[in-house]
């Protein structure tokens, strides 16, 4: 699939976000969903970065907060289906 600006610029603001205290939290999830949804839609290049993103959070990583925002938008977004 080919990777569009909005999910390369997911891609490096999750990099940046990991890198700034090794941690994701609920406002910077926030800041890259904010990046997808610029044109009003969540296009398959974006989902799959979102969909890395968040398969990739550990139990360590999921406050209360944050799991709850990832589960929405997982519901939101259909990232548990296959693909």
């Amino acid at each position: 699939m080919d990777q569009t600006a909005a999910s390369r610029e997911m891609l490096f603001r999750s990099i940046s976000c990991f890198s700034d205290d090794g941690k994701l939290d609920v406002e910077e999830l926030d800041q890259i969903m904010e990046i997808a949804l610029r044109d009003g839609k969540v296009d398959e290049a974006e989902k799959k970065v979102l969909k890395n993103i968040l398969y990739n959070l550990t139990s360590a990583d999921l406050t209360p907060e944050l799991w709850e925002r990832v589960e929405q938008l997982v519901k939101q977004f259909n990232l548990d289906e296959t693909s």
